[in-house]
């Protein structure tokens, strides 16, 4: 046997028992690596270690089942207050009325109120907030002076603030179902309820972040006092007229609501309309036959009008005399919506009515403009 083929001969055999003897381990790593990209998936990587991370998906998990079995039976209060604070959806073992809604179904009610409430899309969305919330905002106002090396210094104008405190509104639901239909095991309850959740919360939420007065509820983009953008002062929000008093038949209103909007605001700007004035806009064509607007490039990707997506919410009102069916904003910058870190808590009622089961659903949110700058309005008017 030739010196090359001495070598070829013993170079397999190593790399044959190097892969025997690492072939466990190459295993385990890989396992591992599975299981970080599926919980980053899930978005349920709770970092510190893999032993927390094994123990708090214990805790989880048992807490769901015993937080399904509760809703079916009501009789396991101790040990799902203990179970809650073991998953560590709570610190305390005696949340204020009703139990924490466990996590997984928690975050499943989020992803369906995201699809349906555009507001939530587009909008700042700010979670775990708890007790007052306050938000200093500048309106500017600042100035300065040129100077020379040896000159005193004067005073100059210093900035105005103004400050965002929105109240806690709370939204609730009281969906009801018979014993006998939890006492039937067929009977998908976890279902059931997310669908009554999404409901409520959709319809309530979406109308409140547009037309909401403030007044125990999210004060919506609508319901600020408005003034035409020539003559715009903070605090009111800026509107530009389509030149009909009952219609949008003028594409070039439509560049000069654009434009209405400073430049540092506009280039990340989106518009918000219902689906039946977004109707009427696809028909509108420049001087060569050309639609202005643009269907996305990409599956799921937003229609362009001008250039800038577009977000379609039904709360919107649609076309008519003195009504505001568009908005177009840097919503960053424009809206903010807080939602309570107690997340969703849930009462069992068995007792208002014999055979039935009430299930008292309730969630604290706050939403309101916080830079009057970053949003405009177009009204259906002459002027």
């Amino acid at each position: 046997m030739s010196e090359l083929e001495k070598l070829i001969k013993d170079m397999g055999l190593s790399v044959e028992t190097f892969k025997a003897q690492y072939a466990k381990e190459f295993e385990a790593m890989k396992q591992q690596v599975d299981a970080i990209e599926t919980a980053v998936a899930m978005k349920r990587f709770p970092g510190g270690g893999s032993s927390s991370a094994t123990k708090n998906s214990a805790a989880a998990k048992e807490h769901e089942k015993a937080f399904l079995n509760w809703m079916r039976k009501g009789s396991n209060d101790a040990e799902l207050r203990d179970l809650e604070v073991r998953a560590e959806l709570s610190t305390v073992s005696d949340p204020d009325g009703g139990f924490l809604v466990p996590e997984q179904m928690d975050e499943s009610i989020d992803r369906l109120a995201v699809d349906t409430v555009g507001m939530r899309r587009i909008a700042r969305v700010k979670g775990g907030l708890a007790g007052d919330y306050k938000r200093l905002l500048s309106t500017g106002g600042a100035t300065g002076a040129w100077v020379g090396e040896r000159e005193d210094r004067d005073e100059t104008d210093t900035p105005s603030l103004r400050e965002f405190a929105p109240p806690w509104s709370e939204w609730y639901a009281l969906p009801e179902v018979t014993q006998a239909l939890l006492d039937n095991s067929a009977f998908d309850v976890e279902s059931w309820l997310l669908d009554e959740l999404l409901d409520v919360e959709t319809t309530m939420e979406g109308t409140a972040f547009i037309s909401g007065n403030g007044v125990k509820q999210p004060k919506g983009i609508l319901s600020y006092n408005t003034i035409a953008n020539a003559s715009w002062e903070y605090g009111k929000v800026g509107y530009v007229a389509s030149g009909h008093a009952s219609l949008l038949n003028n594409a070039d209103k439509l560049i000069d609501f654009q434009h209405s909007l400073k430049p540092a605001y506009r280039r990340n700007g989106r518009f918000l309309m219902n689906d039946a004035t977004w109707n009427v806009i696809r028909k509108f064509k420049d001087g060569e036959g050309n639609y202005l607007w643009r269907p996305g490039i990409s599956e799921n990707a937003p229609d362009t009008l001008l250039g800038k997506p577009v977000e379609i919410d039904d709360n919107m009102p649609d076309i008519g005399a003195g009504e505001y069916p568009l908005a177009f904003a840097d919503w960053q910058r424009a809206y903010m919506i807080g939602d309570h870190r107690a997340g969703r808590r849930l009462i069992r009622d068995p007792y208002t009515k014999k055979g039935w089961v009430k299930f008292y659903v309730s969630k604290r949110v706050f939403g309101g403009i916080i830079n009057f700058q970053a949003i405009k309005l177009l009204k259906i008017a002459t002027s």
